[in-house]
């Protein structure tokens, strides 16, 4: 593969924008784009993953998605990574191929979810299958056993992988377990491979670990908060950077005690950007009006360090 420019830093968790009756809104994503870069300072996407409703969208319809990010980001956006993880093998190799055909940046695959690997073996055998489908592009395996159910350490599975996988890059590390990501930075002397953490709330504790970035859908809406967090870390100021992780914890744990997920999230970046994100895809259903007024209420009660 070519040189490559290091992902790092923030990675927006793509929301799919939805018309009234449910179908994808492709002609708003150029305005997300923009509002991304422009607004949050965010330049790096990861496109039709858990935020993205990718298991609950069509082959035709991820294809799409996808087109429409990488036509759109194109000279604007550093890094757009495609989600093409699927419960079969051969529609995420279709994925891959495709991902690889209009130049994605890198793809990424999470662990089928309901006949499920039970060891090592059996993932590393699948994502080898679907990485091969895409052998000049970049390969994340993402982690999210909270939701896959599939539990197989990253330490472990890093053992041996670049031989079995040569285009393994990194992982996105969707879980609570910071001793299984500790262990794994601790592996990665070299700075072989990436590691973007993905539980938002949690972020300050994976850089002290010494993450590379972060994928997460909170950057969407709260990216140049998130940023300027990365920025007192980097400094360090500590004291600053704890007081940004607060208050985007303060805000989640407001939510989440709402009742918040994928539909939630939408509403909330439909409320902040001006974006209209639409409704979710059934079996989601759509956040309630008080939710959304008291989430509105709550963000916008906030006050950041830098005086927003």
């Amino acid at each position: 593969m070519a040189p490559r420019k290091k992902l790092k830093g923030l990675v927006a968790a793509t929301i799919t924008p939805m018309t009234p009756d449910g179908k994808i809104n492709l002609p708003v994503i150029r305005q997300y784009v923009d509002y991304l870069v422009n607004e949050q300072n965010v330049k790096n996407v990861f496109v039709n993953g858990t935020t993205g409703e990718g298991l609950s969208l069509s082959i035709q319809e991820r294809k799409q998605l996808a087109e429409e990010w990488m036509c759109q980001g194109k000279d604007k956006l550093d890094h757009v990574i495609i989600h093409v993880g699927a419960l079969n093998l051969p529609e995420c190799q279709e994925l891959a191929r495709h991902a690889a055909a209009i130049g994605a940046d890198g793809i990424a695959v999470i662990a089928p979810f309901f006949f499920k690997p039970t060891n090592k073996d059996e993932l590393v055998a699948f994502l080898q299958k679907v990485a091969s489908e895409a052998p000049e592009v970049p390969f994340y395996y993402y982690h999210i056993p909270p939701l896959t159910g599939v539990k197989v350490r990253v330490e472990e599975l890093l053992d041996g992988i670049k031989a079995q996988i040569p285009t393994f890059q990194g992982v996105k590390f969707s879980d609570t377990d910071l001793l299984d990501l500790a262990q794994c930075i601790h592996k990665n002397e070299t700075g072989e491979f990436e590691f973007l953490y993905g539980v938002d709330e949690q972020l300050l504790g994976a850089l002290a670990l010494g993450v590379n970035g972060a994928v997460g859908s909170t950057y969407n809406y709260l990216g140049r908060q998130t940023n300027l967090m990365l920025q007192a870390f980097a400094k360090p100021d500590f004291a600053l950077a704890q007081q940004y992780q607060f208050l985007t914890g303060e805000f989640l744990n407001f939510v989440i005690k709402l009742g918040f997920g994928v539909a939630q999230t939408k509403a909330v970046m439909t409320s902040v950007s001006g974006i209209p994100m639409g409704p979710p895809r059934l079996p989601l259903v759509a956040a309630s009006s008080e939710f959304i007024v008291k989430a509105k209420a709550k963000l916008d009660s906030i006050v950041w360090p830098n005086g927003d």
